[in-house]
């Protein structure tokens, strides 16, 4: 423990990885975790005493059982398997990690969107018991799908449960050729695998002797060196306003700041910026971070933005560069991934969610639908029920601030709300 304090005493700042562990049921998801946060010394004394009291352990009395430190719910423990997305912090000397837990379950795939949304990395299970044949399972193929369509910069695949094959490798050859063929039908560009096991913590952290034809590094060290890119792929930038702050109603030193995240470029004080959906032109006086005052803004960063004049700005508008000429359109198309148990009714009104804006919006025709199992879109006038993925035309009321979510996160992704139950109906990227 000595020597790992005196390297977080002599590391530098150190980068945080967003990651979302995914895959079918019972491919070990929550035990690699829980492997992670035990051999990386991220769990307390009290944590350990309490998954070794709990009633639900299903590990020999000599062990822990790992999957506990993550399935936190009742019904989590009781049956076995993961149903909400359950997050987890822990830190090596190299870097930080945010890690969230996905169920496997279909019926939970929902739940992998939300986690997935703001993800760098996906680690990708793969029982290697179970597809020793080369053949994925359909969870498998979905969570890739949904990890390309999310934009999700780093996949890896976690072959688990080599233990229970003898560690053979002529099955992990098998998955690999099998995973780079369904990579390419995806058109995922490049994919990371490791050979593993959750339980025995071979190649999870500390590299393992039962794999000398193995030339990689372990799970961890291969987390750790994944470059961590900013969201947002763009120098321009997207700034909603959240919140309008005044001080002073209209007196001689009365304030008004607009309160936010800037998502993209940077910005400094004297640069023009345009509102929209007004186009209304400005330059920024001041900006703020809390209460001080600083001379430049950086992508993720909240500020208050001060403009040199008055202008009418309020919740749900946006600020951007003043040269910048994002798309203003009520008519756009978009993929959905389907949330809701309710399929989607096109002859209904939605609440679309988008930053901080808010409006109503009508699907006007589902235009494909992607299979599963073939890993393609086909053409589809039906409708869209719950975990589907389709490609949709949409109609909104007011006009949004547009821009391909491969380019542009901020302005490239909304939510759809039932309107009747306040229910969060779908998850949207717009595609242009």
């Amino acid at each position: 423990m000595n020597a790992i304090n005196e390297q977080w005493q002599a590391a530098p700042e150190t980068s945080v990885l967003r990651l979302i562990t995914a895959g079918s049921v019972d491919d070990g998801k929550s035990t690699l975790i829980g492997r992670l946060l035990y051999d990386s010394k991220g769990v307390f004394a009290d944590q350990l005493q309490a998954i070794a009291g709990s009633k639900y352990t299903r590990a020999p009395d000599s062990e822990f059982d790992l999957a506990l430190l993550t399935d936190g719910l009742e019904a989590e423990r009781e049956q076995g398997i993961t149903i909400d997305v359950a997050y987890r912090y822990f830190a090596t000397p190299a870097r930080k990690f945010i890690v969230a837990d996905a169920p496997g379950h279909e019926q939970y795939t929902r739940n992998m969107v939300t986690g997935a949304s703001t993800a760098d990395a996906a680690v990708i299970l793969i029982d290697a018991s179970r597809a020793s044949d080369g053949r994925l399972l359909p969870q498998t193929k979905r969570h890739s799908t949904l990890a390309r369509l999310l934009g999700l910069r780093h996949i890896v695949v976690a072959v688990n449960k080599m233990d229970l094959i003898g560690w053979d490798r002529a099955v992990f050859e098998r998955i690999h050729a099998a995973y780079r063929d369904l990579a390419e039908r995806l058109d995922i560009p490049a994919f990371h695998i490791v050979p593993l096991s959750a339980l025995t913590g071979d190649n999870v952290v500390r590299p393992s002797e039962r794999t000398p034809w193995y030339q990689g590094p372990p799970l961890l060290s291969l987390l750790e060196s994944l470059p961590v890119d900013s969201l947002d792929t763009e120098d321009q930038a997207r700034f909603f306003v959240q919140w309008v702050i005044r001080h002073n109603g209209s007196g001689p030193d009365a304030f008004r700041g607009y309160a936010g995240q800037l998502r993209g470029g940077a910005w400094r004080v004297g640069d023009a910026v345009q509102v929209l959906p007004s186009r209304e032109s400005a330059r920024i006086a001041a900006l703020l971070r809390g209460a001080q005052p600083v001379d430049q803004a950086l992508p993720g960063d909240s500020i208050t933005v001060v403009l040199d004049r008055d202008i009418d700005l309020s919740r749900g508008d946006v600020l951007v560069d003043a040269q910048a000429q994002p798309a203003l359109e009520r008519d756009f198309e978009a993929d959905l991934c389907w949330l809701d148990q309710q399929a989607l009714n096109p002859a209904r009104l939605y609440w679309l969610k988008q930053g901080t804006r808010l409006t109503q919006v009508r699907v006007q025709a589902v235009r494909t639908r992607r299979d599963i199992h073939e890993l393609r879109s086909v053409d589809w006038n039906g409708t869209l029920a719950m975990n589907d993925i389709g490609r949709v035309q949409l109609r909104a009321r007011d006009p949004l601030v547009l821009d391909d979510y491969d380019a542009q996160r901020a302005t490239g992704a909304f939510i759809l709300i039932d309107t009747a139950t306040n229910q969060t109906a779908a998850a949207g990227l717009v595609r242009r």
